[in-house]
């Protein structure tokens, strides 16, 4: 049977195995070609769940802002204690049950996680033919324990957020921009044109560390490959590692420089939407045109878009990242695949 079978079965040996179709090859590869069929065949069920987790985090992160502008305005109005103290009191309940609902999230995406990392190589040892008597798969022991070992890993590992986190950080974002919009359109207008230059410099800056991943993981196929094949040649062997150690080092360089050049990018935006709203609202406060509650909740509730917009972009990123891994390794095995018979020319 191939690894499409139910949660209870996923990961096991008789998973891996190959399906009646011959002893050497099986009739379809187990792996799916693409990443999302991935996600189905691994754990549908789960990502439902998940969904569900999302919708009542971001639902329940949008109550504090308010509660943040209530305590804060009944404060500066010299209002009774007692209800400052309820409020309180509610915003700690509201931030344990937030927490709670984060942690069992979480939780459910790492194993999640797991299962899919156990389908992915049981899927793969069964598609290179490793559980098969006979005849292996043509494929180089280096290639094979890379494929298995380390390059299913973080493909599997994606799976638990493939789905939830952009829902939920989107849903975040949604809501909280959707509540300071009710508060002070203007205000929200400007918070929302400082971010809207991240949506064009990133995609691009990611689409250029996707290009290295690609060459990074290439490189050091090639580099196992050697390493097992070693040249009988000492110094040969020596110019070899080198050259391809110094590649993945040049590589990862980067990869690194790229990065951390797009979050103090997007970092340098956010501070720079928290001086907008303090000079746009400063404005209207001093003004009379609205409450002090009204800035602190925008502060507030550009620090909760800060993390889930920084969360979004690295779902992002993990996500072409991932995919262009899930195309090098179905790459590989679509080369090991039994060829189609021909179709008969119609007479």
């Amino acid at each position: 049977m191939p690894p499409t079978a139910g949660p209870k079965e996923r990961g096991t040996r008789g998973a891996a195995t190959a399906p009646p179709g011959g002893p050497d090859q099986p009739a379809t590869l187990a792996v799916p070609p693409k990443l999302s069929g991935l996600i189905f065949h691994s754990g549908w069920r789960e990502q439902i769940l998940l969904v569900l987790l999302s919708v009542a985090v971001f639902l329940v992160n949008i109550l504090p802002l308010e509660l943040q502008r209530r305590i804060v305005n009944d404060a500066t109005d010299g209002a009774d204690w007692r209800s400052i103290a309820w409020l309180a009191a509610f915003y700690a309940l509201l931030a344990l049950i937030l927490g709670l609902l984060k942690l069992g999230m979480n939780i459910y995406r790492g194993r999640t996680s797991e299962s899919a990392v156990r389908w992915l190589r049981a899927a793969i040892l069964g598609d290179i033919g490793h559980f098969r008597h006979g005849a292996r798969r043509p494929l180089p022991p280096g290639v094979e324990v890379s494929l298995v070992l380390s390059e299913a890993e973080p493909i599997g590992s994606f799976v638990g957020v493939s789905i939830s986190e952009p829902l939920l950080q989107g849903g975040i974002l949604l809501s909280v921009f959707g509540y300071l919009t009710y508060l002070n359109p203007l205000m929200a207008i400007v918070a929302v044109a400082v971010f809207s230059p991240q949506i064009i410099f990133v995609p691009l800056m990611q689409n250029a560390i996707n290009r290295r991943v690609g060459q990074r993981i290439a490189t050091l196929r090639t580099l196992s490959i050697e390493i097992i094949d070693a040249p009988v040649d000492a110094r040969q062997a020596e110019r070899l590692y080198d050259r391809e150690i110094g590649a993945v080092f040049a590589l990862n360089m980067g990869i690194f420089k790229l990065k951390y050049s797009m979050n103090f990018a997007m970092n340098l935006f956010h501070h720079l939407g928290v001086a907008a709203v303090l000079g746009v609202g400063g404005y209207f406060v001093s003004r009379g045109e609205t409450e002090i509650g009204t800035v602190v909740a925008f502060i507030s509730g550009l620090a909760q878009v800060n993390a889930p917009w920084g969360d979004l972009v690295n779902w992002y990123r993990e996500l072409r990242v991932t995919q262009t891994k899930n195309g090098l390794i179905t790459q590989v095995l679509a080369t090991l695949a039994p060829p189609r018979p021909a179709a008969p020319i119609p007479d």
